[in-house]
């Protein structure tokens, strides 16, 4: 198995630097996402693994081998893109196996490579196709098709779901993770979705700017995120980030009489809560005033006014609350994040939230 290791990595066209000072480690056998929006680099860094483009500075190791200069047949990968990049004139089983063609793979080992891609993707009724008479779930099996048939011990994948509707993105996701798993092949998958990201990750790489914003397993990006960019990006709806300001006692949500939330003085400092975290409780820390209810089903959001500051209350499908009634929110300390709003960064204050009796975190 070969793993993938970048060093410094940086990319500069013109006057723009698309990739800036870039280092992470992608462990053997395992699925890291890049992940960030439009413009972030994720792409472009993939590009640079790929050797589709020229590094500016920096290094590329695979499989602890310098491939930084080396042109893209020589790195030992197969990619997987946007568009599927099939040839519309071929068959399926002729699209898969193009690029052993190009190699001189004997007929017989081709042969050999197709029936595996084959039973792995269900594709053994549609290889004499065309990709005009396939659908959209159906082209992206052929195109994975191509990359297990190279059998490159990496495996790049641009974006490879953004064109199929949301039922077949949840499906090729399954497949995609089951098949990187029992290959043990090391992918670098690169999305601006946060779900892929996080159902698929066992490294998410987020992105801003051309920087990483933090490397981490998902469960950790979720429950601990570095910067309020992090936080913002990853959940949906995304974490509540509200003003705090000087109070009695401690740090008050801007606006509000209190209580104190955090040791210290406010000004400056940003309070993160997740909308799941929160609760409609008896004896909530702080009172609010529900401006809005949006209905999704299976829950409710509830945008909430605290002070001069407004956050989203997800709750179990419909609750019997109106907008204008007054309610009261609570959370549990562990659930508060604390940014400092100027650097993004997230910084380490004492919370002053005790935790409620069970019996007093009943929700109305």
């Amino acid at each position: 198995m070969s793993g993938i290791e970048i060093k410094n990595l940086h990319k500069r066209w013109a006057t723009f630097d698309a990739v800036r000072d870039v280092s992470f480690t992608v462990a053997p056998g395992t699925l890291t996402v890049l992940l960030g929006p439009s413009g972030c680099g994720k792409s472009t860094t993939l590009r640079l693994i790929a050797g589709l483009d020229a590094a500016t500075s920096g290094q590329i190791l695979i499989g602890g081998r310098d491939v930084t200069t080396a042109p893209p047949a020589r790195r030992g990968l197969a990619m997987v893109f946007q568009n599927y990049a099939l040839f519309p004139h071929l068959s399926v089983a002729e699209n898969i196996l193009f690029g052993l063609k190009v190699r001189r793979v004997p007929a017989a080992e081709r042969t050999r490579r197709l029936r595996k891609a084959a039973d792995i993707l269900g594709l053994g009724a549609l290889l004499e196709r065309k990709p005009s008479q396939l659908s959209g779930g159906q082209q992206q099996r052929v195109a994975l098709g191509r990359a297990i048939v190279a059998e490159a011990p990496i495996c790049l994948m641009d974006e490879p779901l953004s064109n199929l509707d949301a039922q077949l993105r949840h499906e090729m996701r399954k497949e995609i993770r089951s098949i990187q798993q029992s290959l043990n092949m090391t992918m670098v998958y690169v999305t601006h979705d946060q779900i892929e990201a996080m159902s698929l990750a066992d490294q998410v790489i987020l992105m801003r700017g051309g920087s990483i914003e933090q490397k981490a397993a998902p469960v950790d990006l979720y429950l601990k995120p570095a910067t309020s960019f992090a936080a913002r990006f990853i959940g949906t709806p995304p974490m509540n980030l509200i003003a705090l300001a000087n109070g009695k006692g401690g740090a008050i949500v801007k606006g509000s009489q209190g209580p104190a939330l955090v040791e210290g003085s406010g000004d400056g400092l940003l309070l993160g809560l997740r909308p799941e975290e929160i609760r409609i409780e008896r004896e909530g820390i702080v009172p609010a005033t529900i401006r809005s209810i949006e209905y999704h089903g299976a829950d409710s959001i509830l945008e909430c006014a605290v002070g001069d500051q407004l956050l989203l209350v997800r709750v179990e499908g419909i609750r019997r609350h109106t907008v204008g009634d007054t309610v009261r929110l609570g959370w549990l300390p562990e659930a508060m994040h604390i940014f400092d709003e100027a650097q993004s960064q997230r910084v380490e204050r004492k919370v002053l939230v005790r935790q409620a009796e069970p019996a007093l975190r009943v929700a109305t």
